[in-house]
């Protein structure tokens, strides 16, 4: 290994000098044009004027034109477009004076988050308002290991040595690193405080490339978009949870009733119990704004009773609750408990709307959910469909949500406004989960199991035949039932085979998802009975069976499971008071990735009863960010790896007010740039109402920037690409719909200043200018007072000076999703 000497020092690395202020790289933004031009008025821009323009003929050509030469506008409605949320026009409209009492809120409740995780062993940073960090403790290195200096960037750790600092005669122990370009090393204390592990959310642990020492340029960019990517996240959280606050219900009376049903409970809550009980009754009777709890309770430790619970509350007020479930098998499971729970109340109407029905039977339910006549509805994603109108709903009981697909989960999202929400998980996925920890949602732990339940026994080992046999028979020969799970419907006939020549006397069955719905809910009744004593079937079982007499599970192939899924497979014995066994089987320890040894080996550590929660959160570190936040992030914590990408979550979301932008009425900005398009009188002519389209793009400018896009696109559609002088019309429209969006009240040229008086804090100027791609115009603009400024190196003609604002401002608008816009 080629080695840089002398070894730099990198203990005082400071952060690299900005690039060389403006220069005018792009050419056209400064060539001079002899449009003609009048005064920006109605009357004026409709001014006759010829141009040799020929109406269809030329609408042909201009739209032509438009598809082969995208110009600034369209170039800003593909970015609009691509973003997509329509925050503005998708939401509800809430002033400064509200965003700020429900900014505070959501602050209150994000301390109580950070104090569970203080609770939970995290460790205090220096300087870390957030209170946490992620770095690693050298010594626990080895060589060979890729490490993140926050200021240098990614490295391989070397080892540790001692070493002559200067000006010094005393050795101290140093770390040392290897770079792209050489060799660097840090003492021991300054690189307690300044390394992380660099872990990738994939197999493939290595990073792309290593840092260099002298130019931490690339560095400082990747991790730019590392802390951009978070912000977006923790914004869009942010406003979901401010327009949760934002929606009032009236709280659910506190009847007797509710106590009379709690009391017909065959069993002694646990302290944990009682407490999930308290907080879901506080937040239907005493709150105003929807609930949206998360209850994270082991499998068998008493959730559902939490749900039958709420559901009973919100049906009692006269409203209709759905139970959603991943799987048909559950959500049958689901039906006959609630049904068996509620049979005291005649009144009370329960269904499940599943694939099993008839098409008839599908139509009467449907009829009645609508006209209100079912109060408890019970099934799975099918629930979700437009075609299920309810009549008047309350609540949403959702059970292991992270088995739902994405569409299915961000319809779930959308409730979230609008009802109270529950959430039942025994491994929450790993977003749920930091979303509870951190106060953006409410989340009850019940970790302590019933005082009959006894520790399942896990045993992992390299398949054969010999030890299947054995666990099966020690199952059957105590009177119990087994489940054999693989992981694919191929391989099940297989089984069948080999189990019906071992035991032949014994009742055998396969179940998966794929069988006609009458044989496998045959198949799982008989198996619920204790008809059958073996099943073989896929992780359709992984959610929520409770069968008291199954004891022994055991899982083939186990390196194809996902962490999770192998917990709740797990969980699907010992729900009664005889030792339950889990036998993991895999092929060859030789033929397992690293990342599924990892896996095997979290579960050996989370054997004990109630370590879901734990295990979630090794998991979120081992299969990556694709659940966590989107597949959209995934690659952005690539860039920083996930231990700094968790701290800078942190650190971001204990800043989350400080990063907001309150945008200013549309009509009040003003835009002091003597512009005056002239439309030639062809034009005008083939505009079949050019006053009444002048108007609605002013209009469409006022509403929001997402109207204006639709509106040049409408435009565009209809009469091809507009002339140079209703480009600089509508550029200017777009200018101040812009400026009204980033809170800049006005702006005009002084010379070769161009300034914008804005409310932006100098904090939010810089988390924009950070995202801004043009190196031109990052580097131009400083932040002075409350006035963000630009001096060009020459004064600019005014259309060309209204090109150059434009292009700045479409740059600087890009950084919004990262904003909280109130």
């Amino acid at each position: 290994m080629a080695l840089l000497l002398p070894i730099p020092d990198i203990s005082s690395q400071t952060r690299p000098s900005l690039w060389k202020l403006f220069s005018p790289s792009n050419s056209r933004l400064y060539k001079s044009n002899s449009k003609p031009f009048l005064s920006f008025s109605l009357s004026n821009i409709l001014s006759s004027q010829s141009l040799s323009l020929s109406g269809p003929a030329n609408s042909l050509q201009r739209k032509r034109t438009l598809e082969l030469e995208p110009d600034a506008i369209s170039a800003l409605n593909e970015r609009i477009r691509r973003d997509g949320k329509r925050d503005a026009s998708s939401r509800t409209a809430m002033d400064s004076d509200e965003a700020d009492k429900y900014i505070q809120l959501v602050k209150e409740q994000q301390q109580r988050g950070l104090q569970k995780l203080r609770g939970r062993g995290a460790t205090a940073g220096d300087g870390d308002s957030a209170g946490f960090n992620y770095k690693v403790d050298p010594y626990t290195l080895r060589s060979g290991d890729y490490v993140v200096h926050k200021k240098v960037g990614v490295g391989r750790f070397v080892g540790i040595k001692f070493d002559v600092p200067k000006g010094s005669s005393e050795p101290i122990e140093y770390v040392f690193i290897e770079y792209g370009d050489g060799m660097a090393k840090l003492p021991l204390k300054q690189a307690s405080r300044l390394l992380y592990r660099y872990n990738l959310p994939n197999e493939n642990k290595r990073p792309r490339t290593l840092s260099k020492l002298n130019d931490t340029s690339a560095w400082e960019k990747r991790k730019t978009k590392g802390k951009l990517a978070i912000q977006k996240m923790v914004v869009d959280l942010m406003e979901l949870y401010l327009h949760r606050l934002k929606q009032r219900r009236p709280p659910y009376p506190k009847t007797t009733a509710i106590a009379e049903f709690a009391a017909q409970f065959p069993y002694e809550p646990t302290p944990d119990q009682k407490q999930a009980f308290m907080d879901v009754e506080r937040d239907l009777t005493e709150r105003e704004t929807p609930m949206d709890r998360l209850i994270c309770g082991d499998v068998g430790f008493g959730k559902t009773e939490v749900a039958l619970r709420a559901i009973f509350c919100v049906v009692l007020a006269g409203k209709q609750t759905m139970v959603l479930a991943p799987t048909i098998v559950l959500a049958k499971q689901h039906f006959d408990v609630i049904s068996e729970r509620f049979s005291m109340c005649p009144d009370i109407k329960v269904g499940l709307l599943s694939r099993f029905q008839t098409k008839a039977e599908k139509e009467g339910h449907l009829n009645m959910i609508k006209n209100g006549d079912l109060d408890i509805i019970v099934g799975t994603h099918s629930l979700l469909g437009s075609r299920v109108v309810y009549n008047n709903l309350g609540l949403l009981v959702v059970d292991e949500e992270q088995r739902f697909g994405v569409k299915q989960k961000e319809k779930i999202a959308s409730f979230k406004t609008s009802v109270d929400v529950l959430t039942l998980s025994a491994t929450p996925i790993p977003r749920t989960l930091y979303l509870a920890l951190t106060g953006f949602r409410d989340a009850s732990l019940i970790s302590t199991p019933p005082p009959e339940r006894v520790p399942i026994k896990t045993h992992l080992s390299a398949y054969s035949k010999q030890k299947v046999l054995s666990a099966i028979k020690y199952e059957l020969d105590r009177g119990g039932q087994v489940f054999y799970v693989l992981p694919r419907i191929k391989g099940l006939e297989e089984v069948m085979e080999f189990l019906e020549q071992s035991f032949p006397d014994v009742e055998i069955a396969i179940a998966h998802g794929k069988q006609y719905s009458k044989q496998l809910e045959e198949t799982m009744e008989n198996f619920a009975q204790g008809e059958i004593k073996i099943l073989i079937c896929t992780n359709i079982v992984e959610s929520g069976l409770d069968i008291q007499n199954a004891n022994t599970i055991i899982v083939q192939d186990v390196q194809q499971f996902g962490l999770a899924q192998l917990y709740q497979l797990r969980g699907r014995v010992g729900r009664a008071d005889k030792e339950a066994h889990a036998h993991l089987f895999y092929p060859d320890k030789s033929l397992l990735s690293d990342q599924a040894l990892e896996r095997l080996a979290a579960l050996e550590e989370c054997r004990e009863l109630g370590q879901g929660f734990q295990l979630a959160e090794k998991d979120m570190g081992i299969r990556g960010f694709g659940t966590i936040f989107g597949e959209q992030q995934t690659g952005d914590v690539g860039n920083v790896g996930i231990d700094l990408f968790f701290e800078m979550l942190f650190e971001s979301l204990s800043k989350v007010d400080e990063h907001r932008v309150i945008p200013v009425p549309y009509r009040s900005v003003q835009v002091d740039v003597n512009v005056n398009p002239h439309l030639p009188s062809e034009y005008i002519n083939y505009l079949e109402n050019p006053m009444e389209i002048i108007n609605e793009a002013e209009k469409a400018a006022e509403k929001d920037i997402w109207n204006m896009m639709q509106f040049t696109e409408t435009l565009r559609c209809q009469y091809g690409k507009e002339p140079y002088s209703m480009e600089i019309l509508l550029k200017k429209l777009y200018v101040r719909r812009m400026a009204a969006d980033l809170g800049i009240s006005r702006i005009y040229a002084s010379g070769k200043m161009v300034v914008m008086e804005t409310n932006m804090s100098k904090k939010v100027f810089k988390l924009i200018t950070d995202s801004v791609v043009s190196d031109v115009h990052r580097n131009s603009l400083v932040y002075e007072g409350n006035q963000i400024k630009a001096e060009l190196l020459l004064e600019l003609p005014k259309e060309q000076l209204l090109n150059w604002i434009f292009q700045c401002l479409a740059e600087l608008h890009a950084s919004l999703p990262a904003l909280i816009k109130y």
